[in-house]
């Protein structure tokens, strides 16, 4: 079967994107070598004119802080002011970030400062084997560059406290403090004392700020010396790989499913639309881009809500006569995954608004503007959707319960670009380890491909605002 064959290659693609992907950082670099295979070139935004770079045909991306990374190509035939077909998600999840100053201890133990960041689960960090990942600057022949380090062994671990201890967890429900109870432990001041003992012979403000077994087991990884790390940005992970799990196979349970899973989604979409004999026709411009700090309001120089699209918009469009109507010829997908029916909690879920696992890509809508769907983006989606045969599905939040949000109404607030919000369906968001379904994953990548593919026609067949 042809579309079997095709959902396997999709979630295996996945699999090997994602058991990559320890942290933001190294996301963007699991991006940057699926474009590199694809044909896409780097370019700097510390290029002075991009005008010279940018051919009709051509494939581009650049990064920002090693975190944040757009990708576009402009069509065979694109000129100045045809607008773009845009996707968006975001490279980063909750998770407990190393503290600037991470070196504590407590009753024999050394312990590791970390820092919550996001609205993570928690409660599932505790009892699973971790280990860090992220970006280390160091010293090498006199200058310094960031290195990006992941230590593949567990190496850090925070127990739960025996019932025997917590009788009121039963009644009470399992609570917890964030700044005494998520500390880690590294290893029992036992048998770290010959560490110790070195460390304080070589101290410096590095080893006096972190335990010097923790610098000692990066250093091995990044093979350099101690004293050549100048600073790092760290994160806990998960040391369990993604799978795909089920009696039927039809799982997959991984870290960072948000929205890692949007990412590559996004980014394979949009290298498998170049491919196609049409792109060689198509007049605008595709573009991905995939942001760092959504999860903590997007606020950053990295996020969505800096200047940051805007910015490449204009400097890829390069004619300011243009720009504005390049924008409104324009269309962004907010690509950001979505909550699918929980057997054991469906009523959480508006009553006609229940996303299914296998039912397809969820088009997520609400009055309040937290997502930036409207009728307008709906047709335009549903009506490619239609033309392709592939499932959507539709959700609206309780009218009794907050609703998240996403970058999809900070890019349209921010450059006038008709959005939608849509999302594969998943169980345990926000968890050390999430799930969602291999079909979904399948048909919501056939969807976006086809998004980039028919998008410029569709829209010239729509009339919204007449002249």
């Amino acid at each position: 079967d042809i579309d079997l064959a095709m959902e396997k290659k999709v979630c295996t693609e996945f699999l090997d994107f994602v058991n990559g992907c320890h942290s933001e950082f190294h996301a963007v670099l699991q991006t940057k070598k699926l474009l590199l295979a694809a044909g896409f070139k780097c370019i700097s935004e510390r290029d002075d004119d991009w005008s010279k770079l940018i051919k009709p045909g051509g494939k581009y991306f650049f990064t920002r802080n090693q975190s944040t990374i757009v990708a576009f190509a402009a069509g065979g035939k694109y000129e100045t002011g045809n607008g773009f077909a845009m996707a968006g998600a975001h490279t980063d999840s909750p998770v407990l970030k190393v503290k600037p100053i991470s070196k504590t201890s407590g009753s024999g133990f050394l312990q590791v400062g970390v820092e919550p960041y996001g609205g993570g689960l928690w409660n599932t960090w505790f009892d699973r084997n971790l280990t860090v990942a992220g970006r280390v600057i160091v010293e090498k022949d006199g200058k310094f560059e960031c290195q990006l380090v992941h230590v593949p062994k567990p190496i850090l671990y925070i127990p739960n406290l025996a019932i025997h201890l917590n009788r009121n967890i039963y009644s009470e429900g399992f609570k917890y403090n964030k700044e005494t109870h998520l500390l880690p432990i590294l290893a029992t001041e036992q048998l770290n004392k010959a560490n110790e003992e070195k460390a304080k012979k070589d101290s410096d403000s590095t080893t006096e700020e972190h335990h010097s077994i923790l610098l000692e087991v990066l250093a091995k990884e990044l093979k350099v010396p101690v004293d050549k790390i100048q600073d790092f940005d760290l994160a806990l992970c998960d040391t369990q790989p993604a799978c795909i799990h089920g009696v039927h196979e039809e799982f997959i349970a991984a870290r960072g499913l948000d929205n890692l899973a949007m990412s590559f989604l996004c980014i394979k979409a949009l290298i498998e639309s170049c491919k196609e004999d049409s792109f060689a026709d198509e007049k605008q411009i595709r573009l991905v881009s995939l942001f760092d700090h959504e999860e903590i309001g997007s606020r950053s120089q990295q996020g969505a809500a800096s200047c940051m699209m805007s910015s490449v918009l204009k400097r890829i469009n390069n004619d300011p006569k243009t720009y504005d109507a390049a924008l409104r010829k324009s269309f962004f997908v907010s690509a950001d995954m979505a909550h699918a029916v929980h057997p054991n909690y469906a009523s959480k879920h508006e009553s006609k608004h229940r996303p299914m696992i296998h039912k397809g890509l969820v088009l997520k809508k609400n009055g309040n503007q937290r997502y930036a769907t409207n009728a307008v983006t709906t047709f335009i989606i549903e009506h490619i959707a239609k033309k392709h045969g592939v499932p959507i599905q539709k959700f609206v939040v309780r009218n009794d319960m907050g609703c998240g949000s996403t970058i999809g109404p900070i890019i349209s607030a921010n450059t006038g670009v008709r959005t939608i919000d849509v999302g594969v369906p998943q169980f345990a968001m926000h968890s050390i380890r999430e799930m969602c379904g291999t079909k979904d994953l399948h048909s919501s990548f056939l969807l976006l491909k086809n998004y980039f593919l028919d998008f410029h026609a569709t829209d010239n067949n729509f009339t919204v605002d007449e002249a």
